[in-house]
């Protein structure tokens, strides 16, 4: 064959078969197989429990709406709304369960309430950290279960992001034993909100926007946040000294959730991009995390002093867990399946874990 006739002949063959798979997505998309965008644009409202541009969780939010921009070619945009402007923070989630917004950015383990299993996906007090929160959602099938028990409030979630370890919080007194917590106020949610209830501790729930002042007139005697960087960031260091290390949230999850049918409506395309740009958010915030927490670390005021609680709470507190664990799994089968679960997959890691991370922790020393 002349070389002229067979790039001619290529180019044509080339061209329907370009034509040929156009018109079989074109048809997949009319049959409701595979959904396409067309170029179509897609407005979604997004509404977050923080503060606008709040560091690290609410600009990676923003970061999040900007790359589904930037990766759908501008067919899709995500509005994000910050706490208070379209629901307060803490009812993100029945807003959106109710199709008042298409979606939401906050922790999981503020719905408890709604379902007590829901605490185990926002994080488990002296368990997993954040890489094996994330091992464990993707591959030891804790996003099944998390999906199933969403969808029955009409919602759909995926990971947003993850803190890390977290701090075990501020106190204005220090902490010597265990009789210390009787009384005590303190802001702190989740299963770790539980156990410090059965240490003696009252527990309360309070947005970011709240903490600062209930701590500095004394509503509440001790808070944990997040972190030096925003702890320091937000003024505690100011109103109080003895900062505890962490127990309570060593990989807390933060949840990017769509309301379920909005979600289904969505293209293929837009799915995929919104799905891509909540692991590149993940992975973001976790290394901002981890970076500008070394950073605050080092710069933390000379007033602070750092605090290990006592051994006699924190054996007290392992006690209590499992305690909670008894009986929420004797009144939740929800709790009990999400918790077999986590328990299948803790004992799967840790004994690897064990002779690979944590040996090499105490090698390097």
């Amino acid at each position: 064959m002349k070389r002229r006739d067979f790039i001619t002949t290529t180019a044509l063959g080339a061209t329907a078969l370009a034509m040929s798979a156009c018109h079989r997505k074109e048809e997949t998309s009319k049959t409701g197989t595979l959904p396409l965008n067309k170029g179509k644009k897609v407005t979604l409202k997004l509404a977050t429990s923080w503060p606008a541009h709040f560091p690290i969780m609410g600009t990676g939010v923003d970061s999040f709406a900007k790359r589904c921009f930037e990766l759908s070619g501008g067919t899709l945009e995500i509005k994000v709304f910050p706490k208070n402007i379209l629901v307060p923070a803490l009812q993100v989630f029945d807003s959106c369960a109710a199709a008042q917004i298409d979606a939401f950015h906050s922790g999981v383990y503020y719905w408890k309430g709604k379902n007590p299993a829901f605490s185990i996906f926002g994080g488990m007090p002296l368990g997993l950290t954040s890489e094996e929160m994330i091992t464990w959602l993707k591959f030891g099938g804790g996003y099944e279960l998390w999906r199933e028990m969403y969808a029955k409030f009409n919602l759909y979630p995926l990971i947003g992001g993850t803190t890390g370890p977290q701090m075990g919080g501020w106190f204005k007194k220090e902490i010597h034993s265990l009789a210390d917590l009787k009384g005590l106020k303190m802001r702190i949610p989740g299963l770790g909100g539980e156990v410090m209830k059965r240490l003696g501790a009252n527990p309360v729930l309070l947005p970011a926007g709240e903490i600062y002042t209930a701590l500095e007139r004394g509503t509440i005697d001790a808070t944990e946040w997040v972190g030096p960087a925003l702890d320091t960031m937000m003024g505690f260091d100011k109103v109080a000294n003895f900062y505890y290390t962490g127990w309570h949230e060593p990989g807390s999850i933060l949840e990017i959730t769509f309301n379920k049918a909005r979600w289904e409506k969505l293209s293929d395309e837009h799915r995929a991009i919104i799905t891509a740009a909540s692991e590149e958010m993940t992975g973001t915030m976790l290394q901002e995390f981890r970076y500008k927490n070394a950073k605050a670390f080092k710069e933390l005021p000379g007033n602070v002093q750092i605090k290990t609680f006592p051994k006699e709470m924190m054996d007290a507190a392992k006690v209590a867990l499992k305690d909670i664990w008894k009986d929420e799994s004797a009144k939740s089968e929800d709790f009990k399946r999400v918790l077999d679960s986590y328990k299948a997959f803790y004992n799967l890691n840790k004994p690897y874990d064990d002779i690979s991370t944590k040996n090499f922790l105490e090698i390097r020393g």
